[in-house]
């Protein structure tokens, strides 16, 4: 291969030379000179010329002989980089000699004298129009057209100053086009700050099958449309971003094609701009085997108030109209109107059997059931196995349930920051023992944390998602009053589980801006999919609300945005906890897709004295405290552990173990706080032989 490079070189580099003998000799009989040699002159030459010693005018013969010896120069196989230029851009032979002139000021700096000379003027040192139109046999006027190739594709500029004709103004060859000719074949610099070659790790390009069908669809169709001339563009849909640049740098490579990405964020918005870029885009596919990974994954369409879907941002639609060459365009949802053909593929991340495969194979072992453990919980796709395994493994212990507990841990922390942005973190502390509630309400919560953990064998090895494309996920919704302990059993569960819990932040979705909240709860739901996450609603009546009935256009955006909820909520397939202490305001359509419901209730004596005996750490001091009396005060466990809180702090200034009157004297202020009524007999202690 390089020997055949090599010998491609040297072959040009003497077609290159001869063009440019013949160029000088075309220059110096049009302007009638008596010149030395072959044109010769002061200054030099890329390509050494042997010259005669006496000098003589140039004659026609000479002209001839230096064409011919350019022809035969061009007859190579492959043949020289200019004809193969001329090819691909549809120049006539004319074009491509004004081509050669303007380069010819690049390759050799005797060309600018005999330009003077040429055009009788000395302040002209640069080829022009109208040198190219009396230089050359065969001329044509629309050589100056802006639709031609020369200037559409830009291969020459033209530095026409103000007031100055077009066809006396100075010409040069664009410094891509004269390294292309000169042999140098590489990405306009011009856009390289753009763009980013798309590389995949060849040892790990294996894809599974569900993504395989996919890439060999579209080598299929675009190699059908190869003859067609323009390409489909090639619309990937899905979330998953990573998975869709495995997709489509498999398909690339299947065609011998280079991928590069190019964010749409990156797309110029004034349109000479955006105008420049796709020009010179499609130039480069033109001039070297690559194809562009157009990544506008959060560039997304806003919900409009019909429900549909408005226009994409104009400067991609507008790009891409330009007929840029072959497109893989990433995004979320199917984009229409984009003025081609498009080949149009959902693009998913490989099914938890193919991800339990790739766990394994990425483990080289099963290990002791791990790799289903991990593809049963989280998400993920091969890009981010492939890249968690290797880091557990350099220094991973023998221990199995060791290496599992690691491996689960590095698919925690890989799935987290995407959320960090819109929901609170929440470390999950309390434990199955730490709750209090009714035997009915904790065994709905542990029949919540068995179907989280039992959902691949249900699911797929029992075959329930070949039968389901909604509700995979698992929801809940926790009703009772402030206090009951809804976000107590949401760390338990989370902590049960060894799962993230976020409570989402409603300030941080909730927007003003239409479509902005529907975008703010695809990206926390899409990030949740991955697995390593329960998400925790609290106060959820206040984004779960009922529809109401539509009187201005406030209320039907509203709307807008509880159906979006509604379909999405039905959609996820994580664990999402919602906690209400006003069940009566959600919509009725959120109860009938929510899996469980569980009722907290106020807690009576027997639970609340139970709550008592387990608020205090094993290491705070306590002493005489007398359970049954507390358990009289009616109080739920969150104002319990308000009170107990409370009274270690007096504790503590005190001195002193937690005591009776110090805890009565805390629960009084609580009691004060809710502004309930306080009967001072209730909060009075004595001791007197044990007796109250």
């Amino acid at each position: 291969m390089n020997e055949d490079l090599t010998h491609w070189q040297e072959g040009n580099e003497e077609y290159l030379a001869a063009a440019l003998a013949w160029l000088r000799l075309r220059l110096a009989h049009i302007a009638g000179s008596e010149t030395r040699g072959e044109a010769s002159s002061a200054g030099f030459s890329l390509f050494r010329q042997k010259s005669p010693a006496s000098p003589k005018r140039v004659t026609d013969a000479q002209v001839d002989q230096a064409a011919a010896a350019m022809a035969d120069a061009e007859a190579m196989e492959p043949p020289p980089a200019l004809p193969i230029l001329g090819q691909r851009f549809g120049l006539s032979r004319f074009e491509r000699e004004v081509l050669l002139l303007c380069a010819a000021m690049e390759l050799d700096t005797r060309i600018a004298g005999l330009c003077t000379r040429a055009q009788d003027d000395p302040n002209r040192p640069y080829p022009t129009f109208a040198l190219a139109l009396a230089l050359f046999d065969d001329p044509a006027w629309d050589v100056l057209s802006p639709e031609r190739p020369l200037r559409y594709w830009r291969l020459i500029e033209i530095n026409q100053p103000a007031a100055q004709p077009l066809t006396a103004s100075p010409l040069r060859a664009d410094e891509r086009i004269v390294n292309y000719l000169k042999g140098l074949n590489y990405l306009d610099d011009r856009l390289s700050p753009l763009l980013v070659p798309l590389e995949v790790d060849g040892d790990n390009a294996e894809l599974p099958s569900s993504q395989r069908a996919a890439v060999e669809t579209i080598v299929r169709r675009l190699e059908g449309a190869a003859t067609a001339g323009r390409p489909p563009l090639t619309q990937l849909v899905g979330p998953d971003s990573l998975s869709k640049q495995l997709v489509a740098w498999q398909a690339a490579a299947a065609l011998g094609l280079q991928l590069f990405r190019l964010p749409a964020e990156l797309l110029p918005a004034q349109a000479a701009e955006l105008e420049t870029l796709a020009r010179l885009w499609q130039r480069e596919s033109i001039l070297l085997p690559i194809a562009l990974y157009l990544d506008a994954h959060d560039v997304d369409s806003t919900v409009s108030a019909e429900g549909g879907t408005q226009q994409a941002a104009p400067p991609l639609h507008r790009f891409l109209a330009r007929d840029p060459g072959l497109v893989f365009l990433d995004t979320r949802e199917v984009r229409p109107g984009l003025g081609r053909d498009s080949i149009v593929l959902d693009i998913d991340k490989p099914t938890p059997a193919e991800q339990q495969a790739a766990w394994a194979d990425a483990l080289e072992s099963d290990a002791d059931g791990i790799p289903a453990q991990l593809a049963g919980q989280f998400n993920l796709n091969l890009t981010t196995i492939r890249q968690i395994a290797p880091t557990v493994l350099v220094d991973a212990p023998e221990d199995v349930q060791d290496l599992g507990d690691r491996l689960w841990d590095a698919c925690l922390a890989r799935t987290r920051p995407r959320l960090d942005q819109l929901a609170q973190r929440l470390d999950p502390k309390a434990t199955w023992e730490d709750i209090v509630l009714p035997d009915e309400q904790i065994s709905l919560l542990r029949q919540i944390a068995d179907q989280v953990g039992q959902r691949s064998r249900v699911y797929d090895a029992w075959g329930f998602r070949q039968k389901m494309n909604r509700g995979l996920g698992i929801n809940a919704l926790f009703a009772g009053e402030s206090g009951t302990g809804k976000t107590m059993a949401a760390e338990v569960m989370a902590n049960d589980l060894r799962l993230n819990l976020y409570r989402i932040d409603l300030s941080a979705v909730v927007s003003k801006y239409i479509g902005e909240t529907e975008k703010n709860l695809r990206r926390l739901f899409d990030a949740a999919e991955d697995g390593g996450a329960t998400l925790f609603f609290d106060e959820a009546d206040a984004l779960f609300g009922k529809r109401s009935e539509v009187k201005d256009s406030h209320d039907r955006y509203a709307n807008i945005e509880i159906n979006y909820l509604l379909q999405r909520m039905e959609a996820y397939r994580g664990l999402a906890i919602l906690a209400t202490n006003m069940k009566s305001a959600l919509d009725q359509a959120f109860l009938r897709r929510l899996r469980f419901i569980v009722n907290l209730p106020f807690p009576g004596p027997a639970d609340r004295k139970c709550i008592w005996q387990r608020i205090f750490p094993p290491e705070t001091p306590v002493e005489g405290l007398d359970y049954d009396r507390l358990a009289r005060l009616n109080l739920t466990g969150g104002s319990i552990h308000n009170i107990a809180l409370n009274a270690a702090f007096l504790a503590a200034q005190a001195g002193t173990s937690v005591t009776m009157p110090l805890v009565l004297a805390a629960a009084r202020a609580e009691f004060r706080k809710l502004e309930r009524p306080v009967n001072e007999a209730d909060f009075r202690w004595r001791e007197l032989d044990g007796v109250t």
